[in-house]
């Protein structure tokens, strides 16, 4: 009975590790084709690394 349950408890533990990698790749495929749609915008500064925007820079003279 000790093995049968043991089996029946990695079986389910590997489902839950391959659908938990699974759910990972999924959401990060998503996420970078969504990330390369945002990438068209002429108005993202690549070079905003306070995060703040273009306000809290100095003006170009």
């Amino acid at each position: 009975m000790s093995i049968e349950m043991f089996l029946v408890g990695a079986l389910l533990f590997a489902l839950y590790i391959y659908f938990t990698i699974w759910n990972i790749m999924r959401n990060n495929k998503k996420q970078n084709e969504e990330n390369k749609s945002k990438g068209d915008d002429p108005i993202v500064d690549e070079f905003d690394s306070d995060g703040m925007g273009n306000f809290s820079r100095f003006p170009e003279e």
